[in-house]
């Protein structure tokens, strides 16, 4: 009988090992036979520990499971990114460093292998965090034309239903590239902003007719961001927006949502003087005005020497508008219209209400100076030495200028060095009544400044 159940129970075990078959061998999640159980166990063995943040004691238990069976559980790549990042955080030796994050890099792979088509958590959602956790990792040594390449892939596959942190990484990389090399990567760089702008839109509209306010908020500040560096990319230049958007606008001239951001981009880079800028006003202002719309009807308006109707529409958009740096540059257009005009008074008060609205507006400063500088002999038409003291005004103002405004340092410094040599000599000063050195004095009429004499 004890010889029947040796027999029995041999048996049972050849069977059970002839069966037995790793997961990553036969393609099944958990393998079979003893390796499955055992992939289960070590499943049970590493996830409580890593749970808990004991990395250390979860790594050898996972990695047994990532070896042997890596498509048993998403749960070896979720917390297999929290070990191997505290791997990483622990190494100080570069060449291992870099080892571990190739690792990294491999864990993402596998996953988008045995889990990519996840409804949620699929590919482009896997490649997204992949390019993020390598640019954290490696900081200033980031490869960008990796993320650029790995991001595109995802893109070109998922169109307007990729993850917007893969869209908003991919320009991420887009915008290093272009910095690293202008004139190669200008054009593809444009037509990257347009195509993920494209896609964004989309995205916006959907979250939108869903009504779902978070996912329009997320995508909405990723489209900001895009448009932000783009701005500032040096690529915006005004004759490419012209030419990109100038078909577009006629093709696009009663869709009021792309009116009305294109107005803004537009605005953004400074390119209100082209006729992009303009017909995208007309055609808003048709539909809905806004301050936008109706500031770029007033600087075609302002183009073409109406000063009248160019006045109006500013006007109006100051009423529209609740934006304090769009009614500054609205005031400040007002300003410089006036200053072709002559009228220094005018010019001095709107430049007063730009800086009221936004006072690091450094060119209001410095038109002031410049009103001040042409005004000075009707201010003390028969005493020189006195117009001569106009130009401590004049430059207060251009020093007050480069304080608030760095962008037009330089060119405020260059006006100073010129001003000042219209200073009254110390010798004019000691030989003048009304004046004395170290002391103030005040000028009067429009101007109404007190300056110190130096």
């Amino acid at each position: 009988m004890k010889c029947k159940v040796f027999i029995l129970v041999l048996s049972a075990f050849i069977v059970t090992s002839i069966n037995a078959q790793k997961g990553v061998d036969n393609g099944t999640p958990y393998g079979s036979g003893e390796d499955s159980l055992r992939c289960l166990t070590n499943i049970s063995l590493f996830i409580p520990y890593a749970k808990s943040g004991n990395f250390k004691d979860a790594y050898p238990f996972w990695k047994i499971v990532y070896d042997e069976c890596p498509a048993s559980t998403k749960n070896i790549y979720s917390y297999g990114v929290d070990i191997l990042n505290w791997q990483i955080s622990q190494e100080n030796e570069a060449a291992k460093k870099e080892a571990l994050i190739n690792d990294l890099m491999k864990l993402y792979d596998d996953r988008v292998k045995y889990f990519g088509d996840d409804n949620r958590y699929g590919k482009d959602w896997i490649v997204s965090r992949k390019a993020q956790n390598y640019n954290q990792l490696k900081g200033e040594d980031t490869d960008p034309a990796l993320i650029y390449k790995w991001t595109g892939e995802v893109i070109d596959e998922f169109n307007e239903k990729t993850e917007p942190l893969a869209i908003s990484l991919y320009m991420f990389a887009s915008f290093k590239l272009l910095q690293s090399d202008m004139e190669k990567h200008k054009a593809q760089y444009v037509n990257d902003f347009l195509k993920t702008s494209a896609i964004l839109d989309t995205q916006i509209g959907v979250a939108k007719a869903a009504n779902n306010a978070k996912d329009e908020e997320n995508v909405t500040a990723r489209k900001v961001e895009i448009e932000k560096n783009f701005t500032l990319s040096g690529a915006a230049d005004c004759e490419t927006l012209q030419s990109i958007y100038g078909a577009k606008i006629e093709e696009n001239k009663t869709n009021l949502e792309f009116l009305k951001e294109t107005l803004t981009l537009l605005r953004r880079v400074n390119c209100r003087e082209t006729e992009a800028f303009f017909t995208a006003s007309e055609y808003l202002h048709k539909i809905e005005p806004t301050a936008e719309s109706a500031m770029g009807l007033g600087s075609k308006a302002f183009k073409d020497k109406d000063f009248a109707t160019a006045e109006k529409y500013y006007n109006e958009a100051i009423e529209m508008s609740d934006n304090a740096e769009i009614k500054g540059e609205l005031y400040y257009a007002m300003a410089v219209m006036a200053q072709q005009q002559n009228n220094l008074i005018k010019v001095k008060q709107l430049s007063l209400k730009c800086l009221t609205e936004n006072p690091n507006y450094g060119r209001a400063y410095l038109l002031i100076a410049t009103c001040y500088a042409s005004g000075a002999k009707n201010i003390f038409p028969d005493d020189p030495v006195l117009t001569k003291c106009v130009y401590y005004a004049v430059v207060d103002k251009l020093e007050r200028a480069r304080q608030v405004d760095p962008s037009i340092a330089e060119e405020a410094g260059k006006l100073i060095n010129t001003y000042k040599k219209y200073y009254p000599t110390k010798e004019e000063v000691f030989m003048h009544p009304e004046i004395d050195m170290g002391e103030s004095f005040s000028i009067g009429g429009w101007i109404g400044e007190t300056v110190k004499i130096r």
